[in-house]
């Protein structure tokens, strides 16, 4: 049970989780932080939390628990708030999508890692942002990565698995490393190609007929990019090597599959997309919902 929660960046992330938590019966009090004054006000109305903070300071005393959940770019600029202000026992996490760039941050303002830091990353989300996109299920039978470092103490990664496990999430551990490479394949890149393609459909002059003819297959494929533009230019950034790296990969698999094309090798397509079938297949069939 956590008597007391600091939310700071009462969004999609923030609200879902405090929404859980208060759905499991597993949180006491939730305290906002934000920097829009008027979502916080909407939190407030829907209830997602109790009391509004005005700072990270504010919101993180007398907390059991503090969870961060702002762009990557605005993580460190917290992360100097709550320096100084955390209680002993507080444990503190987040869930930012890149760990290296937020340990980073972490160890440059406390100077060292805090025993009770434990970086973690729910992997979920929709294309919306804000307050009132937030609802309790959407940590319902997904997966949870924890990162613990070799300063974690025990007791924060105890903390941290049962606040998940309580929201329904599955709750695996990796490396920070390991992490990022993993998550610059699995998230980053499919964003990268939905930005990239709606954006080049978008500035050919005959964009409204393309559009106005889009496919269903379209509409699916696209949705991330209707996506938070902050949130992934930060992501870009702060991942920018495992990206990169992927992404090159990727132009080389791209441009065998246009080669294919020009010279008509049915073949060649034919063990590409067969290939790709049969990963898919499993992909899914691994992703059933957990019992």
């Amino acid at each position: 049970m956590i008597e007391r929660l600091a939310v700071i960046g009462v969004g999609l992330i923030g609200g879902s989780l405090a929404l859980a938590l208060r759905a499991a019966g597993h949180v006491g009090e939730v305290i906002g932080c934000g920097r829009s004054r008027a979502n916080l006000e909407r939190a407030l109305t829907l209830r997602v939390i109790d009391r509004i903070a005005e700072d990270p300071a504010a919101a993180a005393r007398g907390a059991d628990l503090v969870f961060v959940a702002v762009p990557l770019g605005a993580m460190r600029a917290v992360f100097q708030a709550l320096r100084g202000q955390l209680a002993p026992e507080t444990v503190l996490t987040d869930a930012g999508s890149v760990k290296g760039s937020v340990v980073e941050d972490v160890r440059a303002v406390f100077r060292a890692i805090p025993s009770c830091f434990l970086p973690g990353h729910p992997i979920a989300g929709t294309e919306h942002s804000g307050v009132e996109a937030a609802f309790p299920e959407l940590y319902h039978n997904r997966r949870v990565i924890l990162t613990p470092l070799p300063e974690t103490a025990p007791n924060a990664i105890q903390r941290v698995s049962a606040m998940w496990q309580a929201c329904g999430a599955e709750v695996d551990f990796m490396s920070v490393a390991q992490h990022d490479e993993v998550l610059a394949a699995t998230s980053h890149l499919p964003h990268m190609l939905a930005f990239g393609l709606v954006d080049s459909l978008a500035r050919m002059r005959e964009n409204d007929e393309i559009f106005r003819y889009a496919a269903g297959g379209f509409r699916d494929f696209t949705r991330i990019a209707s996506s938070n533009p902050e949130m992934w230019r930060d992501i870009c950034l702060a991942n920018r090597e495992a990206l990169s790296a992927v992404l090159a990969r990727f132009s080389v698999e791209l441009a065998d599959l246009a080669d294919s094309i020009r010279r008509a090798d049915g073949e060649r397509l034919f063990e590409i997309f067969s290939r790709a079938k049969a990963a898919r297949d499993r992909y899914v069939d691994q992703a059933r919902p957990m019992a």
